[in-house]
């Protein structure tokens, strides 16, 4: 059998098909092209004599004379002595003991000499770890720079404003629960009622458990499953009542 495979039989590959011809995109042309032509022309032009380009030629008469590339002293001017014999200027004059020194001093031409007069104070370092790692004193947090501030110790701004916008807002809130209960909307629970109020709404929480406890294990009806989905929701409901009346000593409820 030969292995060639033929497409299925159809009636609609008698039907003439028009040919569909596929454009090409332009190809990529570098705006650089005719830069990079000129360039090789010109490169392939400078040598296409025989041999290298012609160079100059040293003269025999500049030829390399012996101990030529050796470095040589500078000239001497004058001579050491005849300087000295020769200044006119005179140094100042040696400083009393009673004179007072200079302090203070440092010029960047004469560094040493100012180290020499006044040694300067070395910086305060702390290491702060075994490999050596060290920075200054002042930036590690170790110098109790932050207490000799002039403001140490008070309240910033920020604070007393936010500590009388709470005092405020509390006293408008009492001012209102005053009222109310001055006009009558609002009764305010004593001690014993909210007492007697929580008992029962644990002894409400103890019955609902106890029923709960008592429900079977297999719930294959929809009656039970409902049953039991109530019991829950009323002592989810009960749980929250309780969290809320633990939480808060004042509580106040409507007359009506």
């Amino acid at each position: 059998m030969s292995d060639v495979v033929y497409p299925p039989e159809s009636a609609y590959n008698l039907v003439p098909r028009e040919e569909v011809h596929t454009q090409k995109p332009q190809r990529y042309i570098s705006k650089f092209r005719p830069t990079v032509i000129l360039e090789e022309k010109s490169n392939k032009d400078a040598m296409r004599t025989m041999g290298p380009a012609k160079a100059e030629v040293p003269s025999p008469e500049k030829y390399l004379k012996k101990h030529s590339k050796e470095p040589k002293l500078p000239k001497k001017t004058q001579c050491l002595r005849e300087v000295h014999s020769t200044c006119t200027m005179r140094k100042p004059p040696v400083p009393l003991r009673t004179d007072i020194p200079p302090m203070g001093i440092y010029t960047k031409r004469d560094f040493i000499k100012t180290a020499a007069v006044v040694p300067m104070k070395p910086q305060s370092i702390c290491v702060d770890t075994s490999k050596g790692h060290k920075q200054l004193l002042e930036n590690s947090g170790l110098v109790p720079k932050y207490i000799k501030k002039k403001h140490y110790g008070e309240v910033p701004e920020y604070l007393q404003q936010r500590n009388d916008e709470e005092r405020r807002a509390q006293e408008e809130y009492d001012n209102f629960v005053k009222e109310q209960r001055e006009q009558g909307a609002m009764k305010h629970l004593s001690d014993e009622e909210r007492h007697a109020v929580l008992e029962g709404l644990k002894k409400n929480w103890d019955e609902l458990h106890h029923e709960y406890q008592g429900l079977s294990l297999v719930t294959d009806s929809l009656s039970k499953k409902s049953h039991k989905e109530r019991l829950e929701v009323a002592m989810k409901q009960l749980e929250n009542d309780i969290n809320l009346i633990e939480r808060f000593k004042t509580i106040y409820i409507p007359n009506n």
